[in-house]
């Protein structure tokens, strides 16, 4: 029968008995075995309203017949049973249970996303889920929960922003300094050069390829004050990944292969990201922002080179060694900070 873990969590009433009946509950179904229960934790509640009081949480695993969306439909109804109402995100509530995992089954429909799409950077689940899961796999990022869990206490805090020219990169890390006391590594690239790039890509994308892969490796020098790990968060408007998908782009076949043998030597001097936020936009939005914010060089740039850049970003950040990435459509900018926010709370 398929694995799959639960998240619980609570913090409104007697918190552990509440999850103690879900558990019950679950358990008492014809096609559902508990196999294991995380110890509760108690933690911070992240993101929501303020005041609300602290959650209990843990996972459960379990070996169940019931199709992902069948579950899901049980899930829901024990938590009506014990007395969850909805009355907003991340508000408080007397019992949750999430479908965190599935096997390996990856699914976006309206009603459900598998994994569940924040599970790979929260720390109130990957503690109970490396308890009793550790071997399983995130079908995502590709990574076991134990590789996941090494990942969130090891990496430095420090969140990479990635995605294509004009979907809003530094107005995110501008908003997110002013939210928080994290400090901000901006790329200052040469206005000139860059306008000459743009006027003759054929001719000039070696150079500005090469003065761009040397100022990301100087501002994310692994062992650069600004990635102190006692710091409380770093963040860059730019991935240092990016270098490699914008020459997949722009450079000739011929010299491809030459800029990519430095960008590895490079990459491994770099910081690698606790968390990669990567923005996505279709074409046409990307080139409207483009030609709205009037920079001379990018007039000349077209939504299939826009189109083509975004792909190619988005392709290096499917790769399995990249870690956890969180994906969202540049729309609501004050929705994508607060995402953006909480996340940093929830691996901190």
């Amino acid at each position: 029968m398929p694995f799959c873990l639960i998240g619980l969590g609570s913090n409104v009433g007697d918190r552990h008995e509440t999850l103690r009946h879900a558990v019950s509950r679950l358990n008492e179904h014809p096609q559902i075995a508990v196999v294991a229960q995380s110890r509760l934790l108690e933690t911070a509640p992240i993101g929501g309203p303020t005041g609300q009081g602290p959650f209990v949480n843990g996972v459960l695993s379990i070996e169940t017949s019931l199709a992902p969306q069948s579950l899901l439909e049980l899930t829901g109804r024990v938590e009506s049973e014990l007395g969850r109402r909805r009355t907003g995100r991340w508000a408080p509530r007397t019992v949750d249970l999430d479908l965190l995992l599935y096997d390996d089954l990856v699914l976006d429909t309206p009603t459900l996303a598998l994994p569940h799409p924040r599970m790979a950077w929260r720390r109130f689940v990957l503690e109970g889920a490396v308890e009793v899961a550790p071997a399983m796999l995130h079908p995502t990022t590709g990574w076991t929960i134990s590789r996941l869990w090494d990942h969130l206490n090891t990496a430095v805090p420090y969140v990479a922003i990635a995605g294509s020219i004009g979907v809003g990169k530094t107005q995110l890390a501008k908003q997110l300094e002013q939210r928080t006391s994290l400090r901000w590594i901006a790329e200052r690239p040469d206005a000139t050069r860059l306008d000459a790039f743009y006027a003759n890509p054929a001719g000039n994308a070696w150079d500005m390829e090469i003065e761009f892969l040397g100022q990301r490796t100087r501002l994310l020098a692994a062992d650069s004050a600004d990635f102190d790990p006692r710091r409380q968060w770093t963040v860059s408007d730019f991935w240092f990944d990016q270098s490699a998908a914008f020459a997949e782009v722009w450079l000739p076949a011929d010299r491809l292969e030459a800029f990519l043998e430095r960008w590895h030597e490079a990459r491994a001097r770099v910081a690698r990201p606790k968390l990669i936020v990567l923005l996505e936009a279709p074409a046409e939005e990307l080139l409207r922002r483009v030609q709205r914010r009037g920079r001379p060089g990018e007039q000349t740039l077209t939504a299939q080179q826009l189109q083509r850049i975004a792909r190619a970003i988005a392709d290096r950040a499917n790769r399995p060694d990249q870690g956890p990435v969180m994906k969202l459509a540049a729309e609501d900018t004050n929705r994508i900070l607060d995402e953006v926010h909480a996340a940093m709370q929830a691996m901190w």
